[in-house]
């Protein structure tokens, strides 16, 4: 009876905390859509004006927002768990420098300006190059996660002083501009942009059904083959869906990191490990901040905008600390 009680109080408290964040989700849309140097009722825009900003400005970007907090807490989550180290997400991996540096690399490349799906794909391509990387080194020479960790972090550095000598010799407009967007913006995120999230929807969705095997994969990859699971398919399987939609996220909104981090890392100090409840409520989570940051980020300033990763990194680093702090302490 016991038993059965602590399983119930559990799942109140993951269901709880799914309630609690879509209801702050959909408040904080509908903020984000309102707010501004025009205040807008999102059902009721009257002049052409209003619904032009509601349709062509504020509602893409409150998209192109969800979206991308939502993939990066969903794949930091399960980097965490494949590394077996609380302080794997793709930032620190080196998976979005290797993304912004592939966009560089075809600014100068291209004698022409790129399409914006141009741009995605170059995206997509330096994650995925830069996850093959890290994953062809820990399968041949063994290397240990902690290692791993810092191969990451050095490709990370590398790929991150590419892109700073490249902007230091570079006189383009577009690439000083680019560095403005790779301090993670989704500014002028457009519908035709949005169309990737045609692809990264589907995946999302995939990647947060898999709680059930990476709840085995924590119990050890003999255990995981015992219980049936194949632990080499289902490894790579999820290293290459975080790539693609780390390369997403990068492609529509440079890179912004702490949310991979944090996001999955204090739901699993306040609420449990059970990770096929925390991944989807990492990705809502991770659409909440991102959301919530983004709106702040136009607010904050009367006649400017500020990046949405500097935003984030403000808000959230004080509560990360905080609340290390505090489990340490208890």
């Amino acid at each position: 009876m016991q038993l059965q009680t602590l399983i119930r109080r559990r799942q109140l408290r993951w269901r709880t905390g799914f309630i609690t964040s879509a209801l702050l989700l959909v408040f904080v849309c509908f903020l984000s859509l309102a707010v501004g140097e025009i205040f807008i009722w999102p059902w009721s825009a009257q002049t052409g004006l209003e619904q032009q900003l509601l349709l062509q400005l504020r509602m893409p970007r409150l998209l192109a927002a969800v979206a991308v907090g939502a993939s990066l807490a969903a794949s930091g989550a399960v980097l965490q768990v494949l590394l077996g180290n609380p302080l794997a997400e793709p930032g620190v991996l080196g998976i979005s420098g290797g993304a912004s540096l592939a966009l560089v690399i075809l600014l100068f490349a291209l004698p022409f300006v790129p399409t914006p799906i141009v741009m995605m794909a170059a995206a997509m391509a330096g994650a995925f190059l830069f996850t093959l990387i890290l994953v062809g080194l820990s399968r041949r020479k063994r290397v240990s996660t902690a290692r791993l960790l810092l191969i990451g972090v050095a490709l990370g550095i590398l790929s991150g002083a590419v892109v700073t000598w490249a902007f230091y010799f570079s006189d383009d407009l577009n690439l000083r501009m680019l560095m403005y967007w790779l301090m993670g913006s989704v500014a002028g995120v457009s519908w035709q942009q949005l169309t990737l999230l045609l692809f990264v929807l589907p995946v999302l969705l995939w990647l947060c059904l898999q709680g059930r095997k990476l709840d085995l994969l924590m119990l050890g990859e003999h255990q995981a083959q015992q219980l049936g699971l194949d632990v080499a398919a289902s490894r790579w399987r999820l290293i290459l869906v975080v790539s693609l939609l780390v390369g997403a996220s990068v492609a529509l909104a440079g890179v912004i990191g702490f949310i991979g981090l944090v996001v999955p890392h204090l739901l699993r100090l306040a609420l449990g490990t059970e990770n096929r409840y925390l991944l989807p409520l990492s990705a809502l989570c991770g659409a909440l901040l991102l959301a919530l940051a983004d709106t702040l980020a136009r607010i904050m300033l009367p006649a400017a905008e500020l990046p949405v990763g500097v935003v984030i990194t403000s808000l959230g680093a004080p509560v990360f600390i905080w609340m290390l702090l505090r489990s340490q302490i208890d």
